[in-house]
């Protein structure tokens, strides 16, 4: 098979599995560094270039500098960080307490992706059999900026303890917007070689091999796979 002239190059498709296999969810190593704002605009370039059902780009990015908002947001978080908590006993429950899981203060910058549920109309192509396809197209631009920031030596880490409806009145955001994902973005000191909750035994990466199957559910499949770095 003869390659086409706008194939990646052996360095390129590196670079871009090199991002894949290095992505952390950051929430420890944040630098007081700030992001300067070429950087942020192809961070939001990259995002704003994802895919989306029906090219009706759902997606708005609310940026957040300001202390006190972040402050506030801090405060849901730890509300909710304590609701949940309790749904853990015994080590389990000490060991969930023990984890860092925001960065919402020691980040230089926050960032809200948001899904605007109306966007495009009543009838959007692609979506009227699948209504939520507005809210995983969304998800495809927090990875194209989780991605790009990882190529740039930028850390992100989602907050997802938060209670969606206070995020979304602290945000002031309209009724038909949705609040998909909280990101705390800064250079950091390190990425982990592991995933952090892997590393501190919260749960390990499933085999993949376990997770294809052939043609149906359960059958098997006879390809390889070779472990990612």
């Amino acid at each position: 098979m003869t390659a086409s002239d706008d194939s990646f190059t052996e360095s390129e498709r590196h670079g871009l599995y090199r991002a894949i296999y290095e992505r952390r969810d950051v929430r420890s190593q944040f630098l007081s560094d700030p992001i300067p704002a070429d950087v942020l605009a192809r961070l939001l370039q990259a995002a704003h270039h994802a895919p989306s059902v029906g090219f009706m780009q759902p997606w708005d990015f609310i940026v957040i500098e300001s202390r006190e908002v972040r402050a506030s947001i801090l405060t849901l978080f730890e509300q909710a960080n304590e609701k949940a908590a309790e749904r853990f006993t015994g080590e389990r429950k000490n060991l969930y307490k023990g984890l860092k899981l925001q960065g919402i203060l020691e980040s230089p910058l926050n960032l809200c992706i948001t899904c605007d549920r109306s966007r495009g109309g009543p009838h959007v192509l692609g979506r009227d059999s699948i209504m939520e396809t507005d809210l995983f197209s969304t998800c495809l631009a927090v990875q194209n900026l989780w991605l790009a920031a990882r190529a740039e030596g930028v850390g992100v880490g989602w907050v997802s303890v938060l209670d969606q409806t206070q995020l979304s009145a602290a945000l002031n955001l309209p009724e038909h917007v949705y609040p998909v994902a909280y990101l705390c973005l800064g250079y950091v000191s390190e990425f982990l070689d592991q995933p952090e909750l892997e590393a501190r035994g919260w749960r390990s990466r499933l085999p993949l091999s376990e997770l294809v199957h052939g043609d149906t559910w359960g059958q098997p499949f006879a390809g390889t796979f070779e472990s990612g770095s």
